[in-house]
């Protein structure tokens, strides 16, 4: 399609009455640079005294992966482009409500089942047994998962691990922020941390982690038939 752009986006499952639903925030724009920094795993570390040397080389868990970009917002762009009830909210309130979405991306949500929609389920019966074990746990808070979304070739399970804001602009009717930039911090869940993600979530954040090794590994391998036309012109043979 011509003009068609594709954009980024961040995508949190939100538990609702009766169905899940998707708080899809797409970037209004692209960010012009990223940082993607990796981490490699600790290794194991001098032995104790006493014990056997073990192996320098052997390392514990996987690396850690982390994505840092700036987003640009802008209320004056979202009235222009015609939408009349994002335009409304945005003559209303500036940047607040893609600011808040962000912002509720760092505080935790309780477990699926817990709060007001697990009280109504068992209210009516969707919950199982009516009669809670006395032993129960009391279903822990997390702070939210996220899709992050970058093309086809990039969807990752992450979380928000930092998020700065700088407001730039305000109208000069109520001080809303009418021009900003959010300085976001992403940090990807590895396996063994996405065993602990349940709820509508958890299922597709592990399917997004295992396509992704799997296509970082298929291009590894692409990349072999480069290396191998490199090597030949490197040998003095």
């Amino acid at each position: 399609m011509a003009g068609f752009t594709m954009k980024g986006g961040l995508i949190e499952f939100t538990e609702t009455f009766p169905i899940p639903i998707p708080n899809v925030i797409i970037f209004q724009y692209n960010p012009e640079t990223m940082t993607h920094a990796w981490t490699p795993a600790t290794t194991g570390g001098a032995p104790a005294p006493g014990q056997a040397a073990s192996n320098p080389l052997a390392i514990s868990g996987q690396p850690t992966e982390s994505f840092a970009f700036t987003l640009a917002m802008d209320s004056n762009d979202t009235i222009a482009d015609g939408n009349a009830v994002v335009a409304g909210i945005a003559e209303l309130s500036g940047v607040y409500s893609r600011l808040a979405a962000l912002e509720m991306l760092l505080f935790p949500t309780a477990a699926p089942g817990s709060g007001l929609i697990g009280s109504i389920s068992s209210a009516l019966g969707l919950g199982g047994s009516s009669s809670p074990s006395p032993t129960q746990q009391v279903p822990a808070a997390q702070i939210p998962t996220v899709l992050f979304v970058w093309g086809p070739g990039r969807i990752v399970p992450v979380r928000v691990s930092g998020l700065s804001i700088t407001e730039k602009l305000y109208d000069s009717d109520l001080l809303n922020p009418t021009h900003v930039e959010a300085q976001i911090t992403l940090k990807v869940l590895t396996p063994d941390e996405l065993k602990y993600v349940d709820g509508p979530l958890g299922s597709l954040a592990n399917t997004a982690s295992s396509y992704m090794q799997t296509l970082r590994e298929a291009l590894a391998l692409a990349n072999l038939a480069n290396a191998v036309t490199s090597l030949v012109g490197m040998l003095p043979v």
